[in-house]
């Protein structure tokens, strides 16, 4: 079990690379699946536990369904009834599948899948489909998926999956059967924490299989906190100066969340960029974040002489006038690192202000990835065909590639993608969830973190990465009735306990 997040063709694959080099047998897997599946689920329900109970378990076409034959044998060992359920036909099975459906026939029978009806158990055990799904569900499923509406069964366990989930990119493929418990085999796949995954698979529970995930850097990741974000000796100017540039008078409040955001995740020195009308309104708003006026392209030119500035963030309150426009182009014709957000993105997707460069951060909500990258974003919003449905990691990646810098694509599953392939998955869903981060100013503060990781010497790929942890992991140590102010403010705790647990 690692942090690494495999697509279902990569799981098969280091599958059958175990099986290929004679390590294990793939009834091996199955039977281990299986078995932990039965712990897991009487660990999380301690009453089924308790006693035996009545159990339905629906099994599908494939190895899902052989891991399904598993469970109804080990919870009849345990003195439970188990009835047993079999989309298609027995014979069709594959040949471990098949062999662990004899082996459940010789302790109970094996009845067509029931649509019709509700099941009246403890516990239904979905091994329909798992992780293979790559079509829409067929009209018996959906009918049953419809069926049960608000009578479902009070307790579903899902094997891998629910059904009618894609497990490449957490899309419902036509609907699905939600599950209170979904149990993962050897790791998380992207599905489980992409989309509508969170919701459909209830809690996940990993369980280990006895594999080991490669130590690829272009598969994808799920985010954790690096210990490289807490400060360590040395003069200011070793941390780094980061300079937000603001917008004019009456909006730069979001500019100034940002260089408190940056200030906080610890540069040595952060500097408000604001245009002389907007100076006085700055002024009585900062204290350590210094201020200078920026009126326009060539002020920030004359500014970068000093070489000592080394992340700029624009953006947040910057505005889409003659002036924004003017001061994106001379952010990126200096080549120096940057945060672009907010109407950055909206003034990038023009025309003739210049491209992204590789040190360059995006930070895009849906809204304004789909005017950066219109094709891309149509492609993710269409229908899936046949196949794997299209990710936010697919998304993400297409666009870092095409833009030619690191995009962070925001959301409770934030994906960020650099331009070499490097991918991975801030998810703030199940005991990371923090709803309360969809408040004004939130993603202004994040560009201010991203900004100062980068002025503190982080690669770009890697201040997006503890950017967006460090933002997830802020709004949890605060709580709901959280405002953007707060976020900063919470950075310090963040850092203590980060410190702590290393």
């Amino acid at each position: 079990m690692s942090d690494i997040l495999l697509t279902a063709a990569q799981m098969r694959a280091l599958e059958r690379a175990a099986i290929d080099s004679g390590a294990v047998r793939g009834i091996d897997l199955m039977e281990r699946a299986g078995r932990g599946a039965v712990e897991v689920a009487l660990a999380h329900w301690p009453a089924l536990a308790a006693a035996p109970g009545r159990a339905v378990v629906l099994c599908g076409p494939g190895n899902n369904g052989g891991d399904g034959f598993v469970v109804a044998r080990l919870l009849h060992q345990r003195g439970w009834a188990v009835d047993v359920q079999l989309r298609g036909a027995s014979e069709a099975l594959p040949p471990d599948a098949r062999a662990n459906h004899d082996r459940w026939r010789a302790l109970g029978e094996v009845r067509a899948l029931a649509v019709g009806h509700v099941p009246e158990a403890d516990l239904v055990v979905d091994a329909l489909f798992g992780a293979g799904l790559s079509r829409d569900l067929p009209d018996d499923i959906l009918a049953l998926a419809a069926h049960w509406g608000d009578a479902r069964p009070a307790r579903i366990v899902a094997l891998d999956a629910p059904t009618g989930l894609c497990l490449d990119s957490g899309r419902r493929r036509g609907g699905s059967l939600p599950a209170d418990l979904t149990i993962a085999f050897h790791g998380l796949k992207p599905g489980h924490v992409l989309a509508d995954g969170p919701t459909a698979c209830g809690t996940v529970r990993v369980v280990g299989i006895g594999l080991t995930s490669p130590d690829d850097q272009s598969l994808a990741r799920l985010v954790e906190g690096d210990r490289r974000v807490l400060k360590v000796a040395g003069h200011k100017y070793d941390h780094g100066h980061a300079l937000v540039l603001s917008g004019g008078l009456g909006r730069t409040g979001a500019a100034r969340l940002a260089a408190r955001g940056a200030l906080r995740v610890s540069a040595g020195l952060v500097t408000l960029g604001a245009p002389g009308a907007a100076m006085l309104e700055c002024a009585g708003q900062v204290t350590a974040i210094m201020l200078r006026r920026c009126d326009d392209g060539p002020a920030l030119t004359a500014r970068l002489d000093d070489v000592r500035i080394n992340a700029l963030c624009l953006g947040p309150g910057l505005g889409l006038d003659a002036r924004g426009g003017d001061l994106v182009a001379a952010a990126l014709a200096s080549g120096r690192p940057a945060v672009l957000d907010a109407d950055a993105l909206t003034i990038l997707a023009g025309a003739g202000i210049g491209v992204p460069h590789g040190r360059c951060i995006l930070t895009p909500h849906d809204g304004e990835f789909a005017r950066l990258c219109p094709e891309i974003a149509a492609r993710l919003a269409a229908p899936p065909n046949e196949g794997p449905a299209m990710s936010r990691l697919d998304a993400a990646c297409a666009a870092a590639a095409t833009l030619g810098a690191v995009v962070l694509l925001k959301g409770p599953d934030t994906v960020i993608a650099a331009p070499d392939g490097r991918v991975a998955v801030n998810a703030a869903v199940g005991a990371r969830a923090a709803p309360w981060l969809a408040t004004a100013g939130s993603g202004d503060v994040l560009a201010g973190i991203a900004t100062g990781l980068l002025a503190r010497g982080f690669a770009p790929f890697d201040a997006a990465c503890q950017a967006a942890w460090l933002h997830v992991e802020a709004a949890r140590a605060f709580g709901p009735g959280l405002i953007a102010e707060d976020l900063p403010e919470m950075l310090p705790r963040v850092f203590s306990e980060l410190a702590r647990a290393g």
